[in-house]
C-alpha cells in the first residue's frame, strides 16, 4: 500500500517555519488540500508566496490557544475544501527553565501552548470527522498526528517544562487514540530530536557548539532534515498505517538510545 495522501484534506499548525512547514509543503506536493495554521502571518506570506489562494493551498492566521480562533481555523478550512481529514498538531514552544525558580511559569506557558492547543484542535476536528463519516461503515474516518519531542522520556532540569509538556502531549495522543478507535479516527505523535525545528535552528546560532555535541551524540552522525520528519506524518497521514493509533514514532538518528544528558534534545 502506497503512502497516498491525494484528494484528503490536511490542517498543519505551526506551519510558518521548521518541521510545519516542511510537513505542509509535502503534504501538498503529494496532492492533498493543506491549511496552512501558524500564529506568524507574515511568515506564512512569506514562506508560502504565489501558493495562496491557488489550487490546494490556503492559510489561517491566528492564535490557537483562543477557543474562537480554533473554531474559525474549522470553519476557514471546511469552506475551502469541505472536509477535514488530517490534522497535525505541530505548533509547539520550545523554551529553558529554571526548575528551582517558584516565579518561572515556563510550565504553564508551554502546556497551554504544546498541549492545550493541540487537544482543543483535536477535539473539534474529531467531532467534525465523526459527523463527515456518518453512514459511511467503511474506511477510516480521520488521522491526527501530533509532533511530540524524545524530550518525553528524558531527563535534563533545564528543559522542565519542555518535556512535561511533550510527555503530557504523548498521553494525550494515547488517550485520545482509545477515545476515538470506535469512530474509526486514528491519533498517533512523532517524537523527534536532532532534527533541523526552527528552535534547534536558533539554538545552533546562537551556540556553535552544539552542532558538533549533537552530532556525536546521534548514532547516524548528523542532524536530520525536516523533510525526513515529513515523510513519517505522511506515512501517518495515509492508509498505509491504518492499524496504527496511539503509537509514538520516534525520529531522532538514534540520538535517545544513547541520550548523553548534556547533548541538547528539540
Amino acid at each position: 500500500m502506497s503512502f497516498s495522501i491525494a484528494g484528503k484534506t490536511a490542517i498543519v499548525t505551526g506551519a510558518a517555519n521548521g518541521i510545519g512547514l516542511a510537513i505542509g509543503r509535502q503534504f501538498a506536493e503529494a496532492g492533498a488540500n493543506v491549511m496552512f495554521a501558524d500564529i506568524d502571518e507574515d511568515g506564512l506570506i512569506a514562506e508560502l508566496g504565489e501558493q495562496i489562494e491557488e489550487g490546494n493551498v490556503r492559510y489561517f492566521a491566528g492564535d490557537l490557544r483562543e477557543k474562537l480562533t480554533v473554531a474559525n481555523l474549522l470553519s476557514a478550512t471546511v469552506d475551502a475544501f469541505e472536509t477535514i481529514d488530517i490534522l497535525v498538531n505541530g505548533a509547539r514552544r520550545f523554551a529553558v527553565s529554571d526548575p528551582l525558580d517558584p516565579e518561572d511559569d515556563s510550565v504553564m506557558t508551554l502546556m497551554n501552548q504544546n498541549l492545550m492547543s493541540a487537544l482543543r484542535l483535536s477535539q473539534q476536528v474529531a467531532r467534525r470527522m465523526i459527523r463527515q463519516a456518518e453512514g459511511r461503515e467503511e474506511g477510516m474516518a480521520g488521522s491526527i498526528i501530533n509532533i511530540s519531542s524524545i524530550a518525553a522520556d528524558h531527563t535534563r532540569p533545564d528543559l522542565l517544562a519542555y518535556s512535561v509538556s511533550a510527555a503530557a502531549l504523548n498521553q494525550m495522543t494515547r488517550s485520545l487514540a482509545v477515545a476515538l478507535a470506535p469512530h474509526r479516527i486514528r491519533v498517533n505523535a512523532v517524537a523527534f530530536g536532532s532534527v533541523m525545528s526552527a528552535s534547534l535552528q536558533a539554538t545552533l546560532k546562537e551556540n556553535r557548539e552544539y552542532r558538533a555535541a549533537i552530532e556525536a551524540g546521534t548514532p547516524l552522525g548528523r542532524i536530520g532534515a525536516a523533510s525526513e520528519l515529513a515523510d513519517t506524518a505522511q506515512f501517518l497521514a495515509s492508509d498505509a498505517s491504518e492499524f496504527m493509533t496511539g503509537q509514538v514514532l520516534t525520529v531522532d538518528g538514534g540520538r535517545s538510545l544513547l541520550d548523553p544528558v548534556a547533548v541538547p534534545a528539540h
